[in-house]
């Protein structure tokens, strides 16, 4: 969501009514997170000036451990540096960070060809924003889901009730510091993460959403202690001893 947002803000930044505009100071203490978006903070280091030049050898992009050459226009200016100094920015102090672990497995290899693109500078800020609005279609849509066996059907449904919310087992990357608390596109799904985790008895899917629609799954060691709930189902595994008995 973060890098996303921040994408959108360098592409509007890249193509802006005042021209190409360049965060001279691009720091993540610049920026701060307003009702689900990325928002400068300060303006004042922001520029419409790209670098003149005579020709190609004035423009080399540099940074502590990469430089890149770019291209002298016709007009004496430096082709895209503002926008290509915004995007490696981004690179270095958002991307390396935060998407290497962001998404499902499936989707991890289009977060690496996104990562290695902008540290190479081979994409440009509309390149790079159509390749993640694809990762966001993916995982929106649950095409990303590989073809597998159903696992839904190993599990006994006890519609009306939901767990009692308590300490658990912990996960990675978890919403809640309590337990395991996932994503997941459907009950499905989250039958596939139950049934990958070895602590994992049981599963309810919540009528929490993430930012991007997908609801919260909470995964138990123990199914016990259910409490009625007519808008919601657990799934317990067959195999757990308290399914057997049921």
């Amino acid at each position: 969501q973060i890098c996303l947002s921040l994408v959108k803000l360098l592409f509007y930044l890249a193509h802006s009514p005042l021209g190409s505009i360049v965060l001279l100071d691009f720091q993540p203490r610049q920026f701060v997170m307003v009702d689900g978006n990325l928002k400068v903070t300060d303006m004042d280091d922001a520029s419409t000036e790209e670098l003149s030049c005579k020709e190609d050898n004035d423009c080399t992009l540099e940074f502590p451990t990469k430089s890149f050459p770019l291209k002298c226009s016709t007009v004496g200016k430096c082709e895209g540096i503002n926008e290509k100094k915004n995007l490696f920015n981004a690179y270095r102090y958002f991307f390396t960070y935060l998407l290497p672990h962001s998404a499902p497995l499936p989707l991890q290899p289009f977060l690496r060809d996104i990562l290695n693109a902008t540290g190479d500078l081979r994409y440009g800020i509309n390149e790079t924003l159509k390749a993640f609005e694809k990762v966001l279609h993916l995982y929106k849509s649950g095409l990303y889901l590989q073809k597998r066996p159903l696992l839904l059907k190993e599990y006994i449904s006890l519609k009306g009730f939901r767990t009692v919310e308590a300490e658990d087992y912990k996960c990675w990357p978890s919403y809640s510091h309590l337990g395991c608390l996932l994503s997941v596109h459907s009950a499905e799904e989250a039958a596939a993460i139950c049934s990958s985790q070895s602590q994992c008895q049981s599963f309810i899917v919540t009528q929490q959403r993430t930012w991007t629609g997908r609801p919260l799954a909470s995964f138990q060691s123990s199914p016990t202690d259910l409490i009625p709930d007519v808008n919601a189902v657990v799934y317990i595994k067959r195999s757990a001893s308290s399914g057997e008995r049921l």
